[in-house]
């Protein structure tokens, strides 16, 4: 409930601060808001699976934020976009856990229906 809250929070703040990010740093909160993302998704998809484990989701929040942010950085200091490797693999990686997590759902539905066919006969 209390993560439910923080978000419901953190969405309300974004929604009613006006806060301005210059241009030079955009790349880098795309980056982190994908990061994070991702992240979200693949601790969702855990949980529905009975495999999340917060010491994983954090590191994995962190360092995957951190890796893609010097790709970046390292990409701006070299004039290539090395940005788009870590936008590709976390686009790729929140379709791919959007698609388990629809899988799951619509086999746990499923089960849970035969269930109810099952005992009313």
């Amino acid at each position: 409930m209390i993560p439910l809250l923080g978000l419901l929070a953190g969405l309300l703040l974004g929604l009613f601060l006006d806060f301005d990010i210059p241009q030079q740093y955009s790349t880098y909160v795309a980056l982190g808001i994908l990061a994070v993302l991702d992240s979200i998704i693949g601790a969702l998809r855990a949980n529905l699976q009975g495999t999340f484990n917060v010491v994983l989701f954090a590191t994995g929040l962190l360092g995957n934020t951190l890796v893609a942010i010097l790709l970046a950085a390292l990409g701006d200091q070299l004039d290539i976009q090395l940005d788009l490797a870590a936008v590709f693999a976390f686009g790729n990686r929140i379709f791919v856990n959007v698609s388990l997590i629809r899988r799951f759902l619509v086999e746990r539905a499923e089960n849970a229906r035969k269930k109810r066919d099952a005992e009313t006969l």
